[in-house]
């Protein structure tokens, strides 16, 4: 690829500092990020001539590929990793490997509401009530770091909400004296307490005392030709350091959707190719998104004069379908929104296009979170003046769905029943972007630098990632609703019969210890630690 003079100016702005960047193709999506410590060498290295002959095909794809780029700057390399692994989750780039799965970085946590706290990991964060710290770049540190710190301020490890003396018995910690043993009243809760409080100040970066003292052992044992002894302790500072260490919280990066230089010709294009008897000027865009057949969610995007209407948007959870079913659930999602629409139209009537007044780039440029950013060409002056919306319900110039012949025919039937069948409906197959239309076998091919196909990709990426998000907002959702997974040792059949007897954890919370021993799995001991375990997160669980 050779570099353009956007490129080459580009690159003397990147600074020699640690970051993350992001490569994006020519119609604004991003491909692949990356972190660095030095981003100007690092960036720099994608368009070095004289090195393409050492690279593989698939990074010559990638750098064919790159038409544009960003970065972002951080404080650390730690910060950088950070940041990479939540915009690859984000943005789900295609020349990314790594970071692609649900797997998170890990976080401390500590609930002071639990009758003997204790810190422990996870990879969630919840509105629970508890104390967080992380994320953390280094797992390995962040583990040994917890066992530093434990074993400094003599806290608990084990597993069980409220230890008791029988549990006492065979534990390691408390014969080995890391654990000051609260569970036999060898210390007061408050006594306890203050030493859980010096752990939380150990985790905000109150260590010189601690690292003064490792410091000094280190050097004790390197005099003493002890130094498999200086190597622990020299790694363990380096442990404390990256645990303790302040990264910053990184909010959501604004990338937005690409603006095209003008949207006007792409849409009288499309209208042309299409043969619609004018430029679409409300196009409706249609995904649907599942997890081998859970959380079955749908998306409907508008896009008014080639931009995103958002007032507009609408999401869809499946009533009708209970099984993976594309064409089942494109249906349902048809048939739920024109319905309603064909109601309004008609209770309402149609308008005209609306008030001709200008739009200001704000209110058409996508929300923070949309995967893309603008083109960088664009400037205030040449975004083309654009009629304001319709603020009355108005059927669709072009309906678009994400798919090819059998999404369009379930579209195109319950658009027939509706009798709709007048409004213009294609499909959008992703392999090569063959445009399907109904009544015809034959799929028209544009090819990928053609003005109407790049309008139909920004609507498509736009409905495929509101259908994502509100895919991960279910999933995240049922993931966090109840607080039965955090009781030690419930196992699934236990939590669906508790479900089933009380019918939510709100319910249970009320229940007796004697209502909840009837339950299969549950004594009197386990009932009891169960309501223990509910009674300390009381104050953050719902009330309706």
């Amino acid at each position: 690829m050779p570099v353009t003079d956007h490129i080459r100016d580009k690159l003397s702005q990147v600074p020699h500092r640690p970051g993350v960047y992001l490569h994006k193709d020519r119609f604004g999506t991003v491909i692949y990020v990356g972190k660095a410590r030095d981003l100007r060498n690092r960036v720099s290295q994608y368009f070095h001539a004289s090195r393409r002959m050492g690279w593989d095909l698939k990074f010559n794809a990638l750098v064919e590929a790159i038409h544009d780029f960003d970065w972002h700057t951080v404080k650390s390399e730690a910060e950088a990793l950070l940041l990479e692994g939540k915009l690859i989750k984000e943005f789900k780039p295609r020349f990314n490997i790594d970071f692609r799965d649900d797997k998170r970085f890990l976080l401390l946590k500590v609930n002071l509401n639990d009758p003997i706290p204790r810190f422990t990991l996870t990879r969630l964060r919840k509105d629970d009530g508890c104390v967080y710290f992380g994320p953390f770049a280094h797992s390995g540190s962040v583990r040994r770091a917890l066992t530093l710190m434990r074993r400094r301020f003599h806290l608990r490890g084990c597993r069980p909400l409220t230890p008791n003396e029988s549990d006492y018995k065979h534990c390691l910690y408390g014969n080995l004296q890391h654990c000051t043993a609260p569970c036999i009243a060898n210390v007061t809760r408050e006594q306890y307490l203050a030493q859980v409080q010096a752990g939380i100040e150990f985790l905000q970066g109150q260590t010189e005392e601690l690292k003064g003292e490792l410091e000094a052992e280190m050097k004790k044992a390197s005099l003493n030709l002890e130094f498999e002894k200086a190597a622990q302790l020299r790694d363990a500072l380096e442990d404390m350091r990256r645990t303790t260490q302040n990264t910053e919280k990184f909010e959501r990066i604004p990338y937005k959707l690409p603006v095209a230089l003008n949207t006007e010709s792409d849409m009288r294009e499309l209208g042309r190719v299409l043969g619609l008897p004018k430029p679409p000027e409300r196009i409706e865009g249609f995904d649907i998104s599942n997890i081998s057949g859970t959380f079955m969610v749908a998306s409907m995007v508008s896009f008014w004069h080639g931009r995103p209407d958002r007032t507009n948007y609408r999401r869809f959870k499946m009533k009708s379908v209970t099984e993976q079913n594309d064409f089942a659930c494109m249906a349902e999602t048809i048939r739920r929104r024109y319905s309603r629409l064909k109601r309004e139209v008609e209770g309402g009537g149609e308008v005209s296009q609306g008030v001709s007044e200008p739009v200001s780039r704000s209110a058409v440029e996508a929300a923070p979170g949309s995967p893309v950013e603008p083109t960088a060409a664009v400037e205030e002056s040449t975004v083309p003046w654009v009629p304001r919306p319709p603020v009355a319900p108005k059927l669709p110039d072009l309906i678009l769905i994400d798919g090819g012949k059998g999404q369009l025919n379930a579209a195109c039937e319950e658009l027939a029943k509706l009798g709709l069948s007048h409004l213009p409906v294609i499909g959008l197959a992703k392999e090569n972007e063959e445009i399907y239309r109904p009544g015809l076998s034959e799929p028209l091919v544009l090819g990928l630098d053609h003005n109407a196909v790049k309008l139909l990709q920004r609507v498509r990426d736009e409905s495929h990632r509101f259908a994502n998000t509100y895919n991960a907002r279910l999933r995240l959702k049922k993931i966090s609703e109840s607080l039965l997974d955090e009781f030690p040792g419930i196992g699934e059949a236990r939590k669906q019969a508790l479900l089933k007897k009380f019918g939510s954890v709100q319910r249970l919370r009320l229940a007796s210890v004697d209502e909840i021993a009837e339950v299969s799995g549950f004594g009197g001991k386990a009932a009891q630690e169960l309501k223990t375990f509910l009674t300390a997160r009381a104050a953050v669980l719902p009330t309706g």
